[in-house]
């Protein structure tokens, strides 16, 4: 476990292989609930080679000094990104405006 915001990641190696290889993480909120967007590339076993950049959204909560993983949302699709961009881009004109 990690007891900054900085050390939390997704990155995952077994038997030395990294598996789950975080290329970026940007921190959406910081305090006892965390919230960060990861970037990353699975390794797909069969042709030893990362796929394609995906995207997970994770919530962690800081509980006894250390951070433990509360939930998660992996989004699928670069359309399904795109969608919710485009969501967020129109609710927020709203706001800002």
């Amino acid at each position: 476990m990690s007891s900054t915001v900085e050390d939390l990641t997704i990155h995952y190696e077994e038997d030395g292989q990294i598996i789950v290889k975080e290329l970026d993480k940007e921190v959406l909120t910081k305090g006892a609930w965390t919230t960060i967007m990861f970037r990353y590339q699975q390794l797909d076993r069969k042709t030893e080679e990362y796929g394609k950049d995906m995207y997970t959204i994770r919530r962690f909560r800081k509980m006894k000094g250390e951070y433990r993983p509360q939930s998660k949302f992996n989004i699928s699709s670069p359309a399904q990104a795109r969608k919710i961009i485009d969501a967020l881009e129109g609710w927020l004109k709203d706001v800002e405006e």
